[in-house]
């Protein structure tokens, strides 16, 4: 169990909280630009669970309050999840890019959002998108028969897959469009929010710049192709079983419905969290089990001895524990948030320091699922981590890549769902070995590479 340490070195303020050293002028913004999960892990590292970290030249400078433990990650996302609000620049342009959905609403705004939107999300609604899933997956595997030299990069072959099959759950028969314009458009609107969220100064977006007109563009080119189709949605007779059409009839006599900007927005959160966490989460799983040949023996033998040559549906999460177990673990190392931001309302104790009231303060799942206190040789891909015996014996909030508290992402159990169904189906079809053995990544809105994830692939029984 970690408790709160004692500063090794640097220097600390009144609350006894230390302080990461960085460059006189500027704090530690370069290591951040350049680096910044491996800035969190060397500021854990050197002093422990709660670390100041300043970036910034002086009159602009940011002040991180950064929390590594468990304990604190669950005080702050949880037990006091009311004093740390999405109040950060970060989460501010995120609203001004994608709306007002979700994944940024507060107060009473997101409480009806949720209600609203929480029967589209049940366990057995979700279980529904199996086939939906299953039959992307089988598109996947078709295209991959003529992968040149039996090589794919499986980042890239991940986000395609997850994203149609978002898509398709979203819009129905409304995917080739849809995911081609998701596909140009999302990087370009994702790459502006992350410099704008993290620069001390930014010129207003409505200057003719040329990364604001960029951004622009892109912003004008998704919103209109989500605009119509929600338009269709609402002409249509008859009530679909596609997620829009179910969005678009959501209400209830307090919360009232969805108009057509809110749709919108809560269709473009969908989108974004929907595809870019789920593909991270498969990508990585092959890429760990291309790199452990043992495991994904062992893998593979579970889905042949559960599924033979059916296809898999919701039914198989629960016979697949083994598989289950790996995506767990490749979410460790590689958790599709690796860093949630909040801003304090109030001072607040969090892990037996106190944090001032309006700092902006950081959770890095990245950083806690690397904690010894909690994952001994915390760098090795080991499935068994994630036996129902070993997760007893950890903190709750050792394992956070859905957050947790009232805001814990609400489609975790479609992510498991599409991400077992889909590694079930390609681990059964193709055998997988690294190319890449090591794979570079950066903190986005979502975790990305940032170089090439490839892998062999040998079709089996060929």
């Amino acid at each position: 169990m970690a408790t709160a340490q004692a500063p090794r070195a640097g220097s600390s303020d009144r609350t006894g909280i230390p302080r990461l050293e960085g460059a006189p002028l500027l704090g530690s913004l370069a290591d951040l630009t350049s680096d910044a999960l491996g800035t969190y892990r060397r500021a854990q590292h050197l002093h422990g669970d709660i670390v100041r970290i300043t970036a910034g030249p002086p009159g602009l400078r940011t002040e991180l309050h950064c929390v590594f433990s468990a304990e604190g990650a669950q005080q702050v996302l949880a037990s006091q999840a009311a004093n740390f609000r999405k109040d950060n620049a970060l989460y501010q342009e995120i609203r001004d890019a994608l709306g007002n959905g979700l994944l940024t609403s507060q107060d009473e705004d997101y409480l009806r959002q949720r209600r609203l939107v929480q029967p589209l999300f049940t366990k057995r609604r979700v279980d529904g998108y199996a086939d939906a899933v299953a039959t992307e997956t089988a598109s996947t595997l078709a295209s991959w028969e003529a992968a040149p030299d039996g090589v794919v990069d499986v980042s890239d072959e991940m986000m395609a897959l997850a994203l149609r099959a978002v898509a398709r759950i979203l819009f129905g028969t409304d995917v080739d469009a849809t995911a081609d314009v998701v596909d140009r458009c999302f990087p370009v609107i994702t790459a502006y929010v992350m410099r704008r969220g993290y620069s001390p100064v930014n010129v207003p977006r409505d200057w003719p710049t040329p990364g604001n007109k960029r951004a622009a563009a892109a912003m004008d080119e998704l919103y209109a192709v989500c605009d119509g189709i929600i338009a269709e949605r609402r002409r249509s007779t008859g009530a679909g079983e596609d997620l829009l059409s179910l969005l678009a009839a959501a209400s209830s006599a307090d919360d009232g419905e969805f108009d057509a900007t809110e749709l919108r927005e809560q269709v473009l959160v969908f989108l974004l969290a929907g595809h870019e966490t789920t593909a991270t989460s498969l990508a990585f799983s092959l890429h760990l089990l291309a790199r452990h040949p043992g495991f994904q023996d062992r893998a593979r033998a579970e889905i042949a001895a559960v599924l033979g040559d059916r296809t898999p549906g919701a039914a198989d999460l629960d016979r697949l524990p083994y598989l289950t177990q790996v995506l767990k673990e490749a979410m460790r190392l590689y958790p599709a948030a690796p860093v949630l931001g909040r801003r304090s309302v109030a001072a607040a104790e969090v892990d037996g320091y106190t944090i001032p009231a309006g700092a902006d303060v950081i959770v890095a799942p990245w950083v806690t699922h690397r904690h010894p206190a909690y994952w001994p040789d915390p760098e090795r891909f080991d499935p068994d981590r994630f036996t129902p015996e070993a997760e007893a014996g950890r903190p709750r909030y050792a394992w956070l890549p859905f957050g947790g508290g009232p805001r814990a992402c609400i489609g975790q159990h479609f992510s498991m769902l599409e991400s077992v169904i889909a590694l079930a189906m390609l681990l059964r079809t193709y055998e997988f070995e690294a190319v890449d053995t090591e794979i570079s990544v950066a903190a986005g809105i979502t975790l990305r590479t940032t170089g090439p994830a490839r892998c062999r692939i040998r079709r089996l029984g060929a």
